[in-house]
Formats: structure tokens, C-alpha cells, sequence
């Protein structure tokens, strides 16, 4: 299956990645964030409603398109250099405004008019309301929202925050640009990487958001699992701890966490069968400090491998 896209920005040998996901050039991470989930639970192959034989051209979209767009967007150092990238290609549309011709109606008439943020913003709610939902026409449709964005920036430039450098901690003087890895992680696993980082800081909220988030997108993670089964327990909620335990056994029988999330909550059965007090009471969530000071063979200190800040 090609996935060349013409039109738009794109003629310009410029990857669109704002038009890849249907946002506009001005859009915030939180909502580049929040259309890129959408965009990826109708694409991914769990997700997917589509015939069998439309579900591989989906995938393809999502891992060759939707993924290395968000990721673009998604890792700050990637961000600043698109943008700086995105900013040069409005002067360059500027400055060749005579000579380029549009090819949809959308386009020119948002060439023509003086209400030029609404025009922009329902023209292109309009294209990306159907942007995914004929893999016929994806990318034809990709096409025509970077013309939208070609018109937009040609006639008023991209305003968009930059993301704060990041401090050299070794050297506070100094800012320095995130090095991306040799091999990038995928979605999941930065989500996933993200929520370990979390629960070391003791903020169990937060990591269930992200690796609900990761679910969302890979349903049969084990991994994800048994990492929110042990937020769960954290949060002193067994109920959706065993669920979500149970659900990583079930898909990889061998799960270490897993397997030490079961034994701890079946210990917990034990207790509550024979003792008065509730089970809830048995795991309490320390309010400071990176561990579960229970020792070394507990649940926590097993898992977390005694990490400290």
C-alpha cells in the first residue's frame, strides 16, 4: 500500500504532521495529544472495526503516519526543531505566494476571505471529522487539510510556543536538546515509561491515567496490566487490582509482576478470611518516600526493585 500523500504542504517535500493527525498548525500538545488517541483507537488493529481486509491498510496508517506524527509532537526536542522547520516554510510560502495554485474549493476560499481563524478552524474540523473513515480517501483528505495549512500559514504564519529548553543539571548555565534514543520507543511503551516514572514518586492518579491511556491503544498488553493491577493495589483498590492481574496471567502466564500481584492478593484473602480487618487495610499507601518500606520480600519492595529519588 503507498502512503504518498500530494497537496498541500507536501509538494513542498515537507512532511505535514499537523495534517497527518487533522490539526490545525496552532494546536496545543494537549489537543494533539487528545486527537491523536482518537485518531489511534479507530486505526489499531484491537480497535478496529474494519473489515479483515481493510484492517492491514489501518495498521500500516497508524505505525507509518498517525505513530511517527505524534511521536514528532510528543518528544519536545523533535517538537522545537518541526517548528522552527514549519516557521521557515511560511516565509518561504510568503514569499512564493504568486505563484502557487490551489486545488480545493476549502483552500480558496480560505484564501479569499478576511475571517481567516474561523474559515481555518471549521474548514478543517470539517475535513478531519472524516479524515480516517474511508481508507480510500485518508489520504486524499490528508492532502487537502495541508492545503488548508498551506493557505493559513502563506497568510498569517505560524504562532506556536516552543517548548522550554531543558536544564543540564550537571551545568544549570547550559541548556541542551533531548538526544533521541537509537531506537525510538513505541507509544505505549513511553506511556508505560512514564507511569514507572510516576509511581516512584508516589503519584498512583497520574500513572493509572497513563497506562489506561496505553490500554486504550494495545488492550492485550500484559505488561500494562500488571502495572496498573499494582497501581490499583496501591490505591488500595483489590477489586480492580485482581482484575487487571488476572487479565496479565492470562495473557503471559510467566508475568513476574504479576505472578507477585497474585500471591500478594491471594495472601490477602488469606488474612481477610481469618482476621476482622479489611483487606484494604493491609497494603496502605505511604504518603512520602519512593518505597514500601515492608521489606524487601513485600509486594512493593519485590517490584520496584527499591528504587529511591
Amino acid at each position: 500500500m503507498s502512503l504518498k500523500i500530494n497537496g498541500g504542504l507536501f509538494e513542498f517535500d515537507f512532511t505535514d504532521y499537523h495534517a497527518i493527525l487533522g490539526v490545525s498548525v496552532d494546536a496545543d500538545f494537549k489537543d494533539i495529544r487528545k486527537r491523536y488517541l482518537q485518531i489511534a483507537r479507530h486505526l489499531h488493529p484491537d480497535s478496529c472495526t474494519a473489515e479483515s481486509s481493510d484492517k492491514q491498510r489501518a495498521s500500516q496508517m497508524l505505525s507509518k503516519l498517525v505513530n511517527p506524527a505524534y511521536e514528532k509532537f510528543s518528544k519536545d526536542g523533535n517538537r522545537a526543531e518541526y517548528i522552527l522547520l514549519l516557521k521557515e516554510m511560511s516565509k518561504r510560502l510568503v514569499q512564493d505566494a504568486a505563484t502557487i495554485k490551489l486545488q480545493n474549493e476549502l483552500s480558496q476560499q480560505l484564501n479569499q476571505t478576511n475571517n481567516i481563524d474561523h474559515i481555518y478552524k471549521t474548514s478543517l474540523q470539517k475535513l478531519a471529522e472524516i479524515q480516517y473513515a474511508s481508507f480510500d480517501q485518508a489520504l486524499q483528505l490528508i492532502g487537502q487539510i495541508s492545503e488548508l495549512n498551506l493557505v493559513y500559514l502563506m497568510r498569517k504564519g505560524v504562532n506556536v510556543q516552543l517548548p522550554p529548553p531543558q536544564v543540564n543539571v550537571t551545568n544549570p548555565g547550559s541548556h541542551t536538546t533531548p538526544t533521541p534514543p537509537s531506537q525510538p520507543e513505541t507509544v505505549v511503551e513511553q506511556y508505560y515509561r512514564r507511569a514507572q516514572l510516576l509511581i516512584e514518586k508516589n503519584n498512583f492518579a497520574q500513572a493509572r491515567v497513563e497506562l489506561q491511556d496505553a490500554l486504550k491503544l494495545e488492550p492485550h498488553n500484559s505488561l500494562c496490566h500488571s502495572l496498573i493491577g499494582v497501581v490499583y493495589l496501591k490505591q488500595n483498590q483489590t477489586t480492580m487490582a485482581k482484575v487487571h492481574i488476572n487479565k496479565a496471567l492470562q495473557l503471559n502466564p510467566k508475568d513476574p509482576m504479576a505472578l507477585k500481584g497474585k500471591k500478594f492478593l491471594d495472601q490477602l484473602a488469606q488474612k481477610s478470611s481469618g482476621q476482622s480487618p479489611a483487606p484494604s487495610k493491609a497494603t496502605p499507601s505511604k504518603p512520602s518516600g519512593g518505597t514500601d518500606n515492608s521489606g524487601g520480600s513485600g509486594l512493593f519492595g519485590g517490584l520496584f526493585g527499591g528504587k529511591k529519588k
